[in-house]
């Protein structure tokens, strides 16, 4: 134990995470909602949620749920349209919150942010208790927060006690927290690879760590030797306030080259599902500039076609997808590759995920 105390002592993390912050906004602007299933996004039944409140959370309706099938699940939902503007401008509000207690903030999104607090004399978590406080009395919403010794743990953390909550990870109790957590709370750890670990026997934390860094890179490839340090709960990333992504792709090459552009339809299906989950996950708050697509041919050259546009429109994709092969001259495709460009650099709102 006293390894993990010496690795992290020095650094004091507060990972911010706001409570259904769109519909909790909404309910702010509109206290008759207050009690209601409510929920933000898509303006048809084709359109996704952006987030749902907790008495729609008891119907089971949740971000990235398609529309349609939310009003199953709850036909009283109330869904309200994306308000960016507001969004936007509460967001303005807390992050200037923030930067009284520290100028290393890294926004995630307009409703989470990592916060370095390491320089403060107060501890991580009476500093967490005055953030939230001040957001509660100034802005009237609430903020849940995890504090840990570095961002992996700290978000983690932050959802431990939500709603209106805050827990805490020392660096000494860093190996018991770690060992029964579920290895889909790490980060990089998405659905395939949890369903992937699990046919392994792997469903926790401490499960990997019965293998070593060779073990696991063997399985994995480089991503084994950053899952033996995420297991162990060791993250050496910095806050970074100016870290801005400006793209998400996702790409593949098929085993065997595709002669129509028929045989490309269903892939695109696919990558185009994996890529609305990892944007709801990690991006969401973005606004996109445009929808790509690239398609590799089998002598290798490739072209990339591009559209603008603010939601994943699968057919617009399609239409993106029918300009990329037409280039092509019939020649056979090797990899097929579907992403977006953010609009600027600030973290904003994708509007509506497949929505019309």
């Amino acid at each position: 134990m006293r390894e993990w105390g010496r690795r992290f002592q020095m650094r004091k993390i507060i990972h911010i995470d706001m409570d259904c912050f769109y519909a909790a906004i909404e309910e702010r602007e509109n206290p008759s909602l207050c009690g209601k299933p409510v929920a933000v996004g898509g303006s048809s039944r084709r359109g996704v949620l952006t987030t749902a409140n907790y008495e729609a959370r008891k119907y089971g309706c949740r971000s990235a749920m398609p529309v349609y099938k939310a009003l199953e699940l709850c036909p009283q939902l109330i869904l309200l349209p994306v308000r960016f503007d507001l969004y936007s401008s509460v967001s303005s509000g807390i992050r200037a919150i923030f930067h009284r207690f520290t100028d290393l903030v890294e926004p995630l999104s307009l409703d989470e942010a990592y916060l370095d607090v390491s320089h403060l004399r107060s501890g991580g978590a009476a500093v967490a208790r005055e953030i939230r406080a001040q957001i509660k009395e100034e802005i009237r919403l609430t903020a849940s927060a995890g504090i840990a010794p570095n961002k992996l743990l700290a978000k983690i953390a932050s959802n431990w006690n939500k709603p209106d909550g805050q827990f805490e990870v020392d660096a000494e109790e860093i190996p018991d927290f770690v060992r029964n957590l579920p290895v889909g709370r790490l980060w990089g750890v998405g659905r395939k690879m949890r369903q992937r670990l699990a046919a392994q026997g792997i469903q926790t934390c401490g499960d990997l760590q019965r293998f070593d860094v060779v073990e696991l890179v063997k399985r994995y490839g480089k991503w084994g030797h950053e899952l033996w340090h995420l297991c162990r709960g060791m993250d050496d990333r910095a806050v970074q306030p100016h870290r801005i992504r400006k793209s998400v792709s996702s790409e593949t090459t098929f085993s065997e080259n595709l002669h129509a552009m028929e045989d490309l339809r269903r892939p695109m299906e696919v990558m185009l599902a994996g890529l609305v989950e990892e944007l709801e996950a990690k991006h969401s708050m973005r606004r996109i500039r445009s929808l790509v697509v690239k398609l590799k041919f089998a002598d290798f050259q490739q072209t990339t076609a591009e559209r603008a546009g603010q939601v994943l429109d699968a057919l617009v994709y399609e239409q993106i997808l029918t300009e990329a092969w037409s280039r092509g001259g019939g020649r056979p495709v090797r990899l097929l590759g579907v992403g977006v460009r953010f609009d600027d650099p600030q973290p904003m709102m994708q509007l509506d995920l497949f929505g019309g």
